[in-house]
C-alpha cells in the first residue's frame, strides 16, 4: 500500500438536521474496511449511534419544513429549487477525491468502479435537473376541454425516508434522494450501514445549499431509528433499496400503509440464456462482467447461466478460464478485477452454498475458486446445479456464478415463471426468430431483456424497476420525478372573468404553482 491510497480515519461527530450541523457526542459504531492490512481488520472510522429519540428529531425538522404542503420548499418555485440543486452539485464536485476513497476502503469497489459510481452520480444530478425543466415545460400551459380550463403539474407528497443500499452507497440513494428534494419533498436520510462515511464530506454542501429541514439525516441501528419514523405516521414517501423481506417489515410498521408511496429497489436473481446458435466468444465476454463487475454484487449481475446443451462444455471451459484469469487484489491496484467483500460473514455464506451444490452432485469447474481470507472469496463457477438448491432459487449477492445446461427452451423460461423475482434478463442468440420467441416469452416475466449483452440499469433515462419480488415503482432520470409526486390541477370554468384571475396571477408571478413560465 502506498501513502497515495492511505487514509486519515473519519470520526464523524456531526448529523444534520433543522439545516444544522450538530454536534454529536454520544455512543458511536465503529467502521472497519473489508480491505484487511496485516491480515486483520483496519478500523477507519466511526459514525453516531443514534436512537428513536434522535430519528424523531429529524422527522420533526422534515415535518416543520413541509408544514401540511404550506413550507418554504414544497411551495417554492421550480427553478429556485433547481438552483438549490445546481448549488449542492458545485459543492459536491469538490469532495470527490475523499467520497471515491471512502468508497474504495469502505466496501471495497475498486478506484475506476469507485470514481465511475460518482462520476454517474453526478450526471444523474444534471439529467435530473434538465428533465424537470422538459417537465416544467409541459406544465406550463393552459388546457381547455368541454368549458373547463386548467393548469396541470406535479406537486410533492411529503416527507420521504431515504434509505439506499451498500453496493451502490453513493449512486443508487441519490437516484432517489435527488429526484424527491428537486420535486418539493423534505427528506430524511439514512445511510447504508456499509457505505455511511463516505456520505460525511458531503453533509456541509447539503446544509449550505437546502433551506432548514429539507435534508436531515439519522445514523444507527434500523431498528431503532427506522421503526420509530414509521410507527410515526408521519413518513409520507419510503424509498428503500434492499431486500424484500426487510421492506415489508418496515412498511407493516406504518398505522396507515394505504397512505404511504413506497418506491423499492429489491432483489433479482436475473438469468442469461445461451443458445446453441449464440456467438459464444460473445456470450463468454458478457457474462463475465455482468456475473462477476464488482464482485456479482449488483442486483442487475447475471445470476443463473443458463446454456443450451450443445455449446454447454465449450461455453463452461471457456468461461472458467476467463474467470481464473481475473485479479485479486486491493482496490487501488491496476487491473483488479475482484476485491474484499464488505458483509460480515459473507465468505462462510458463499462457502456454504457452493458446498451445498456440490453435495448436490455440482463441481466447481475452475480451479482458484475458494475463500482467500476472512473477507475475499475468489470467484467460483458451479455447474451443473440442482433444482432446488440455494443458488437455484437464492440470489447469492457475490462471486458464485451458477451454470446449467438446457435442452429446451421450455426450461429457463419455466424457472423465471416459477421465480418470486422479475427484473431482468439476458438472450445470447444470433438466429432472429429465436430472439424473437424469446422476447415474447419473457418481455411478460421481466422488465427488462437484454439481447446479446449482459444485464444492466442504464442508460438513466432507461426505465429501471421490476416485477413480482424485485421492485415497486420505477425509477429513470424523467420517471423519479414522477414517482415522488402526484398531478395536481387548476381548474375554473371557461367565462371572461376566470380569463382575467387567471391571467392577472400568471402575468404578475403571483403563483409559483400556477405559472406559465419556461425554464431555459
Amino acid at each position: 500500500m502506498t501513502d497515495n491510497f492511505s487514509i486519515q480515519p473519519v470520526h464523524q461527530r456531526r448529523t444534520l438536521v433543522d439545516g444544522q450541523l450538530k454536534a454529536w457526542s454520544g455512543p458511536v459504531e465503529a467502521v472497519f474496511s473489508p480491505v484487511l492490512t496485516g491480515g486483520a481488520p483496519t478500523r477507519i472510522g466511526s459514525y453516531p449511534a443514534q436512537g428513536g429519540a434522535d430519528a424523531l428529531a429529524a422527522l420533526d425538522a422534515a415535518c416543520k419544513a413541509w408544514d401540511l404542503g404550506r413550507g418554504r420548499w414544497p411551495t417554492m418555485a421550480v427553478a429556485e429549487r433547481i438552483a438549490c440543486v445546481e448549488a449542492f452539485l458545485a459543492r459536491m464536485v469538490a469532495v470527490r477525491e475523499p467520497v471515491v476513497r471512502l468508497l474504495m476502503w469502505e466496501i471495497g469497489k475498486t478506484r475506476p468502479d469507485s470514481e465511475k459510481e460518482f462520476d454517474r452520480t453526478v450526471a444523474y444530478v444534471s439529467d435530473t435537473i434538465a428533465a424537470l425543466k422538459q417537465v416544467d415545460r409541459e406544465g406550463a400551459r393552459f388546457q381547455q376541454v368541454e368549458g373547463v380550463v386548467a393548469q396541470v403539474r406535479r406537486s410533492p407528497l411529503g416527507v420521504v425516508l431515504c434509505m439506499g443500499p451498500f453496493n451502490y452507497p453513493l449512486n443508487e440513494t441519490f437516484t432517489t434522494l435527488i429526484p424527491a428534494l428537486i420535486m418539493g419533498n423534505p427528506v430524511i436520510f439514512k445511510p447504508p450501514k456499509l457505505g455511511v462515511l463516505l456520505h460525511e464530506p458531503l453533509l456541509e454542501a447539503f446544509a449550505a445549499s437546502f433551506p432548514p429541514g429539507v435534508v436531515n439525516t439519522v445514523y444507527g441501528d434500523g431498528r431503532a431509528v427506522i421503526t420509530p419514523l414509521m410507527k410515526s405516521g408521519r413518513i409520507d414517501v419510503m424509498a428503500f433499496i434492499g431486500s424484500s423481506k426487510v421492506a415489508d417489515m418496515i412498511r407493516s410498521q406504518h398505522p396507515k400503509p394505504h397512505r404511504l408511496r413506497c418506491v423499492l429497489g429489491l432483489e433479482a436473481k436475473n438469468p442469461a440464456i445461451v443458445t446453441a446458435r449464440a456467438d459464444v466468444e460473445q456470450a463468454v465476454k458478457e457474462c463475465l462482467s455482468g456475473s462477476l463487475s464488482f464482485n456479482g454484487q449488483r442486483c442487475t449481475a447475471l445470476k443463473l447461466l443458463w446454456v443450451e446443451r450443445p455449446v454447454y462444455r465449450d461455453f463452461l471451459e471457456r468461461f472458467a478460464a476467463e474467470v481464473d484469469g481475473l485479479r485479486h487484489g486491493l482496490p487501488w491496484e491496476a487491473g483488479v478485477q475482484i476485491t474484499a467483500l464488505p458483509e460480515p460473514g459473507k465468505v462462510g455464506t458463499l462457502t456454504a452454498m457452493v458446498e451445498e451444490a456440490r453435495v448436490s452432485g455440482a463441481s466447481v469447474a475452475n480451479r482458484r475458486a475458494g475463500a482467500i481470507d476472512a473477507t475475499s472469496y475468489f470467484p467460483a463457477v458451479v455447474a451443473p446445479i440442482a433444482t432446488g438448491t440455494r443458488l437455484w432459487c437464492e440470489e447469492q449477492f457475490g462471486p458464485v456464478v451458477p451454470v446449467l445446461p438446457y435442452d429446451d427452451l421450455r426450461e429457463p423460461l419455466d424457472w423465471l415463471a416459477q421465480s418470486p423475482h422479475g427484473q431482468q434478463a439476458s438472450i445470447f442468440s444470433q438466429d432472429a426468430a429465436e430472439v424473437a420467441g424469446l422476447i415474447d416469452g419473457l418481455a411478460n416475466q421481466v422488465c427488462r431483456v437484454n439481447i446479446n449483452s449482459q444485464c444492466q440499469r442504464g442508460p438513466d433515462v432507461y426505465p429501471f424497476t421490476g416485477r413480482k419480488d424485485s421492485a415497486e415503482g420505477t425509477l429513470s432520470v424523467t420517471d423519479a420525478l414522477r414517482v415522488f409526486t402526484i398531478r395536481s390541477m387548476v381548474a375554473a370554468k371557461d367565462v371572461p372573468a376566470n380569463h382575467d384571475i387567471l391571467g392577472s396571477i400568471t402575468r404578475e408571478r403571483r403563483s409559483a404553482f400556477l405559472s406559465t413560465d419556461w425554464l431555459f
